[in-house]
């Protein structure tokens, strides 16, 4: 193994792992704010919500409030992936495989693969909207200062 800063090692466990743990993010947390969305329109929580397609319209409120909960959720996931990638290099594999992921269970769930418009293009939208928040965040983090004299600062050389 070669010595440097975050030298990259092939780890097919700890990717399985973080794809697992990114993909729990995004349902809890769509979860979360599906249900705060069911709350204000006071409708009962169903599963359509999260993987039907046809719920995701523009042209209806409640379908504003569930494109809402998408972009809402593209936050979580950003957070999501500074937490747990902690690699701006990383965010756009990450959140495309979370998207991918949802695309296959979606298609699973309505036995038929999505054709919606507005369902492609918040998702789209939404692995962008999650990529560039979270490498902005994750690129934060990977530039703070890293400290090479042990807590002693130049003037006590």
């Amino acid at each position: 193994m070669t010595s440097g800063f975050r030298s990259y090692v092939w780890d097919p466990l700890l990717i399985i792992s973080q794809i697992a743990t990114m993909q729990s993010i995004f349902y809890l947390g769509f979860g979360v704010w599906l249900s705060l969305v069911d709350l204000v329109l006071q409708e009962p929580q169903s599963l359509d919500h999260i993987f039907s397609y046809k719920n995701l319209e523009f042209g209806t409120g409640d379908g504003r409030l569930i494109a809402a909960a998408y972009v809402l959720n593209a936050l979580t996931g950003a957070l999501g992936l500074w937490v747990v990638v902690q690699r701006s290099k990383q965010c756009t594999d990450f959140a495309a495989s979370v998207h991918l992921f949802h695309l296959l269970f979606c298609w699973i769930y309505n036995s038929q693969f999505p054709v919606s418009f507005t369902w492609w293009l918040m998702n789209v939208g939404c692995v962008a909207l999650t990529t560039v928040l979270g490498e902005f965040l994750c690129m934060k983090t990977e530039m703070k200062s890293i400290p090479l004299l042990d807590g002693k600062s130049r003037a006590d050389l």
